[in-house]
């Protein structure tokens, strides 16, 4: 069986300003389906650390995370025939309601493989949102995998939750709404498990304000994107250990990381 190729096989690498500008577009579409999350003053963080720091509250946006931007904004590029066949992904959980929240809304099927340590509480949100769920494996990676077999027999459209060039424009969305809300922001920090979101994120801010810092931030246990700087090309860890199950991801995007290689301080 010959699986599909990823997106970075097909494409080859991402251009940052074109990135950018499909933010910008992806902002217009996304628009009406968003709760509006914005950034807030943290009074607590401000006086610990000396400085003005805002927070960004996407766990107040539409199933409460960011993913759902990138997620719709891949549904809404699809054409006729792959809407009507349906999608499939792979994800922890909040790129999994991210995509069953969209299906829903264009009335798209949805088929979402999990690890098979997913939280009870994402798993029965995914379900709750009409979508069909497949538990696969220990971890992320396994998962995708699966998704990716199930991808090539069933002909079914693959939403990747970070390594496609519509996920990472839409997740750029954010980084758009943070220029418009904290205009005077001079760094913005960020956490990363595959990448979607900071490098969306950071096309966007350097095209619109290059001088603002962009810094991820990864786990100890989760370091894909630490180890592949260092190293200078990707580098896949072994197994991940964290708390955080939504940046529990064993290797960074391929499309990612030479835009997070080119545009993050």
């Amino acid at each position: 069986m010959e699986v599909a190729k990823s997106e970075a096989e097909k494409s080859g690498p991402l251009d940052a300003n074109e990135v950018a500008g499909e933010a910008a577009r992806a902002a217009e579409v996304l628009a009406p389906h968003l709760r509006p999350t914005r950034a807030r003053l943290s009074e607590y963080f401000s006086e610990q650390l000396g400085v003005e720091v805002y927070l960004k509250p996407e766990n107040f946006q539409r199933t409460g995370s960011f993913k759902v931007r990138g997620a719709g904004y891949a549904l809404s590029k699809l054409d006729t025939q792959q809407r009507k066949w349906g999608v499939v992904t792979a994800s922890a959980g909040n790129h999994a309601q991210g995509v069953a929240a969209a299906a829903r809304r264009m009335d798209i099927k949805a088929l979402i493989v999990m690890p098979e340590s997913t939280p009870n509480t994402k798993l029965d949100a995914v379900k709750a949102l009409g979508a069909e769920v497949e538990l696969y494996g220990p971890a992320f990676d396994d998962a995708y995998e699966r998704a990716r077999q199930i991808e090539s027999e069933r002909g079914l459209s693959m939403i990747p939750p970070f390594d496609h060039p519509d996920v990472i424009a839409g997740q750029g969305t954010v980084g758009l709404e943070i220029l418009d809300e904290v205009p005077e922001a001079g760094t913005i920090v960020v956490p990363v498990g595959g990448g979607g979101l900071i490098a969306g994120l950071a096309a966007a801010m350097k095209k619109n304000q290059p001088d603002v810092r962009v810094v991820g931030v990864v786990a100890s246990g989760a370091a894909s994107l630490a180890r592949s700087i260092e190293a200078e090309n990707i580098v896949a860890t072994e197994s991940v250990k964290t708390i955080a199950d939504g940046i529990a991801v064993k290797r960074v995007g391929d499309l990612c990381f030479p835009l997070i290689q080119q545009l993050v301080d």
